[in-house]
Formats: structure tokens, C-alpha cells, sequence
């Protein structure tokens, strides 16, 4: 499998494999397809794993699969959703989260932990979900003042190796966060071919993800591509059940011209979307969100074949799908 320079990392794999599908959280699967599906993916070249505390069974089943020893080079990141905490309580909860994911899958560090917040100024009134935003939602002030020394001071105990961002929140607020001086090391970012967060955006204004890759790229923030089937959309049929209202279902009605595409090319819509994920420019790495091995199957034959030649690229533009 190829490689890409990933922040401070070095060369990682092209993909990663995400925690989601192997949580069990996306779609029906068991324990042990997940854990067959992480040694799968190692056995692969696969050498970086995305965990999270809110990805299900996902670090149990880590710490299950490999008993506390990963496998020879492969990294592992996690992440906390720290919201908006009371004065003074961030490292406080970003060192109870680590505590716990490092319990789960019986780890001494990290290689990297994600603010998985979305950012916003302070004040900010978000277009869905606002009541809600104290839980989901970090301001700049506590972000800038509070969370990056607590990040640097995990980092200087040895917890974690670097730290990153999630990059879905407001997007003016990101490119400030990648343009800072404590900037991050790494940004999660949005790399589909509609350039849609879907469900997961909560702001009235374009997501905007390839002015965030560009800014991360121009920072030297190492990227990491992810939503590559916009949550299923992008997919031959989404494989759970959503409200016909939910935004990934709208996505998935307003892909029909590309399913038929593929159809026409006699291509596995999957597949096309990673392919076309990988090549979009400045992801180093690629999130998947497979729960299976022949999803990820799949996906190693994306990265196998390599990212879609022009003629492809200029007839999935011209479908007008980009958000």
C-alpha cells in the first residue's frame, strides 16, 4: 500500500481504518468480524487506526484484537468531545477520557489525540441543534486559552504524541485554528465528492472543506480525509435505518445521477467514491468507515487501482453535486 507524509507521524498508510464500522455503530456486524477486520486491515498495510470514546465497542474491541501490543508500526489515534466545560476543567477531562481509552485498549500512549468539538467564536448561534451546543460546540476562547496548553502538557507527560482537530466546525473558526501559532498537528477533514458533512454539520454557512484542506496543507497540518461515502450516500444503499428528513438520506436521493454513473461504468459506487476521496488534493490519509472484511476489501482495491484519471473526474463534476 502507498504512503503519505502525515504531520508528525511520518509516512503512514493512504488509508486508515476508522473505528465506527469496527464499534459496531454503522451498520450490522459482530465482535468478531471486528476484530477479524482489524487484522485484516494490518495484514493489508494498513499502520493507522482511528479511535474514539464515542465509536461504540470500538477501543475494547482494540484492546481485544491486539491484547495491549500493537502490531509493529501501526499508530493509533483517539479523540474527546469536550464541548464547552466550566473554567479551569479541560485537562481535567481531556486526561479522564485518556485514562479511559488508554484502560480500553490496554495502552501506556497515543500517537495522537483529536479535539472532536466542533469550534466556533465565542457566542456563536449554530443553525441546528443550538440548545444543545454547550455539549458539542468549543469556543475560540477556550480553545485558544485552555485546550492547547492542555494538549502540550499531555504531550510533555508522553500521553499522547501530537495532537489534532476535528475539522467540521465552523469553518472560519477552523482555518483560524490551523493558522494559529499552537497550531495542530493533524485536522480531520471533509473529502467527498458532493463536499458534504452531512448530518454532522450544525452551521448555516458552506462547509467549505477544500478552503480548510487548502489552509491545512499551507500550514503544514497533515490531513486526514474523511466521510470518503458522505456516511453511506455515496454507497449502493445505506445500510441503516435514517428519517427520509436526515441529511444523509437527502444526500443519498440527491446522488442518484452518480450511482447511475457508476452503473453506467459498471463500477461499484463505493469503490468510485474512495477512489476519488484519495485523489482529492492535500488528504494524506484516508478514513474508512468499513465494519466488515469485504468492505474493506473493497477499499484496499480503491487504493490499489489508485485515484480516478480525468475523463472519470471531469463526468462526476459534471453532475453539480459539490454542496
Amino acid at each position: 500500500m502507498k504512503t503519505a507524509s502525515l504531520g508528525p507521524l511520518g509516512n503512514v498508510s493512504r488509508l486508515t481504518l476508522g473505528g465506527g464500522g469496527i464499534g459496531l455503530i454503522w451498520g450490522p456486524t459482530s465482535r468478531d468480524e471486528a476484530i477479524a477486520t482489524l487484522h485484516a486491515a494490518v495484514d493489508a498495510g494498513i499502520d493507522l487506526i482511528d479511535t474514539a470514546p464515542m465509536y461504540g465497542s470500538c477501543e475494547e474491541i482494540v484492546g481485544e484484537a491486539f491484547g495491549g501490543t500493537l502490531p509493529a508500526g501501526v499508530r493509533i489515534t483517539t479523540k474527546h468531545q469536550l464541548g464547552e466545560p466550566g473554567p479551569g476543567e479541560v485537562f481535567a477531562r481531556l486526561e479522564a477520557s485518556l485514562d479511559a481509552t488508554l484502560a480500553k485498549m490496554r495502552l501506556d500512549r497515543v500517537d495522537l489525540m483529536f479535539l472532536h468539538s466542533n469550534i466556533a467564536p465565542d457566542g456563536y448561534a449554530y443553525a441546528h441543534g443550538d440548545q444543545h451546543r454547550a455539549g458539542f460546540s468549543t469556543p475560540w476562547s477556550v480553545y485558544e486559552g485552555e485546550l492547547i496548553p492542555a494538549f502540550e502538557r499531555l504531550k510533555a507527560q508522553g500521553r499522547i504524541g501530537a495532537w489534532g482537530i476535528t475539522g467540521i466546525g465552523v469553518p472560519q473558526t477552523i482555518k483560524q485554528a490551523l493558522a494559529h501559532e499552537g497550531k495542530p498537528a493533524v485536522a480531520q477533514v471533509i473529502a467527498n465528492l458532493m463536499d458534504s458533512a452531512g448530518g454532522i454539520r450544525r452551521f448555516a454557512e458552506p462547509a467549505a472543506p477544500r478552503e480548510i484542506l487548502s489552509v491545512a496543507k499551507a500550514e503544514g497540518v497533515g490531513v486526514m480525509g474523511i466521510r470518503a461515502v458522505q456516511a453511506g450516500a455515496l454507497t449502493a444503499a445505506i445500510d441503516r435505518p435514517l428519517s427520509p428528513n436526515h441529511p444523509d438520506s437527502r444526500d443519498y436521493e440527491r446522488a442518484a445521477p452518480f450511482r447511475a454513473l457508476c452503473k453506467a461504468w459498471g463500477e461499484d459506487p463505493a469503490i468510485v467514491a474512495h477512489r476519488y476521496a484519495l485523489g482529492v488534493p492535500g488528504v494524506d490519509t484516508l478514513v474508512l468507515g468499513v465494519k466488515n472484511r469485504d468492505e474493506l476489501a473493497q477499499c484496499v482495491a480503491a487504493e490499489a487501482a489508485g485515484p480516478l484519471g480525468p475523463d472519470h473526474l471531469d463526468q462526476i463534476e459534471q453532475l453539480g453535486l459539490r454542496a
